[in-house]
């Protein structure tokens, strides 16, 4: 559980650090300062929508706990099938 509350945090640090890159890069007078705008907001935009597809796939595809448990109710015991 502290592991995600870690990457949580860093997640958010790194969206802030990409605000305020725009941010930045929107007010500096350089040549390269269109391209370095432009890099910026499309990761602001992609970043945050791959993480989404990403946890999406991940909830998807791993099985639930309760998938678990109803499994281990469903399975018979040793001990029960030894004792017939």
């Amino acid at each position: 559980m502290k592991i995600k509350r870690i990457l949580a945090l860093l997640g958010a640090l790194l969206l802030l650090a990409m605000y305020a890159s725009t941010l930045i890069f929107s007010l500096i007078d350089s040549p390269q300062a269109q391209n370095l705008l432009t890099a910026s907001i499309v990761c602001t935009v992609i970043f945050p929508i791959l993480l989404y597809g990403y946890a999406l796939v991940y909830r998807v595809t791993r099985p639930s706990s309760d998938d678990e448990s109803n499994r281990s109710a469903d399975t018979p015991d040793k001990k029960q099938t030894d004792s017939k």
